[in-house]
């Protein structure tokens, strides 16, 4: 989350009116995130955030993020709900941009989840997959092959001024995932980006899911490998096995993995590293100066991926 779009008091007041959720009492911006603009808002009726979709969001995907969020509160997924305008509309144009309210979820994001949150995050993520099996819109994943295809050549020039030899690993590395990405695994809905700030606790209790707006249909086992990237490294760049294990087994006591699926793992931790690798150097390199947010560092992910290039099989991970 982040804040791209100024909003006064004065529009909110004119937004609101569409919307029957009393009159507001307080509004902030929250600046977090990369995405969209988005802002605290609290009403004589309650909490709720507004949502302005920005950058790579199109308003066209709105009713299957949006859709998505209901269904699965619907199958006992505790997630954000639209809250509905007076004309019973998910979403409606606000400052020039596609934009929602959305209901609050109380919780914090951990900084450092133990074992004991990795266990509810991986059965989470299990129960959003299966949750997602009914989900009748689809939407195909933006940010994977051709997604990164793209992204490398628009960083190509420029990746070796962020760190040295950065260009030629990504290019190796794409090179060998369009030559050995999996194919025939097991797909439906992913989050696609379940990172430690997307997902909400109270105390040890998991309470929610956050942040669906790269949710999209692609292999199941590799959401899991995103994952496993954002939640198991720790901060000097090791891998932690027992958050990785604990993370495995709550996503198998609600889905089991196939034999394939495992095999797979390798590549689709390489894979999903060089994603946010790719989409990290490209805000690096292109900041947006109306931003209150600083983008996020991609030689986090560039050691992920130089970590994963020395894997030679699932068992490393804790499979």
């Amino acid at each position: 989350m982040a804040v791209y779009t100024d909003v006064s008091f004065e529009d909110l007041e004119g937004f609101l009116s569409g919307y029957d959720i009393g009159a507001p009492l307080s509004f902030k911006g929250i600046a977090e995130g990369v995405e969209n603009s988005n802002f605290t808002l609290q009403t004589d009726r309650g909490a709720f955030i507004l949502t302005l979709y920005e950058k790579r969001m199109k308003a066209e995907d709105l009713p299957f993020f949006l859709g998505l969020m209901e269904h699965l509160q619907a199958h006992g997924i505790a997630c954000p709900q639209p809250v509905r305008d007076k004309s019973g509309a998910q979403w409606s144009m606000f400052k020039g941009r596609a934009a929602a309210i959305l209901t609050f979820l109380n919780g914090i994001s951990l900084r450092r989840p133990g074992a004991a949150h990795c266990l509810a995050a991986g059965a989470a993520l299990s129960g959003l997959h299966e949750a997602g099996q009914s989900f009748a819109l689809a939407r195909p994943n933006a940010l994977s092959l051709d997604g990164w295809r793209e992204l490398a050549k628009a960083t190509a020039a420029r990746a070796d001024k962020v760190q040295d030899g950065l260009g030629a690993l990504i290019g190796d590395s794409l090179a060998e995932l369009e030559a050995k990405w999996p194919s025939g695994l097991p797909t439906g809905v992913i989050h696609a980006d379940l990172f430690p700030d997307n997902v909400l606790f109270m105390g040890d209790r998991l309470s929610g899911l956050i942040d669906f707006y790269f949710a999209c249909n692609d292999m199941l086992a590799y959401d899991l490998a995103v994952l496993l990237n954002s939640w198991c490294f720790e901060s000097d760049g090791a891998y932690n096995i027992t958050k990785a294990k604990a993370m495995i087994a709550g996503y198998r006591g609600g889905r089991a993995l196939g034999d394939a699926e495992i095999a797979a793992m390798p590549l689709l931790m390489r894979g999903a590293a060089l994603r946010f690798l790719l989409t990290r150097l490209y805000d690096w390199l292109n900041p947006d100066p109306g931003a209150l947010v600083r983008a996020k560092d991609p030689r986090e992910y560039s050691r992920k991926l130089r970590f994963h290039q020395q894997v030679k099989h699932a068992g490393e991970y804790g499979f």
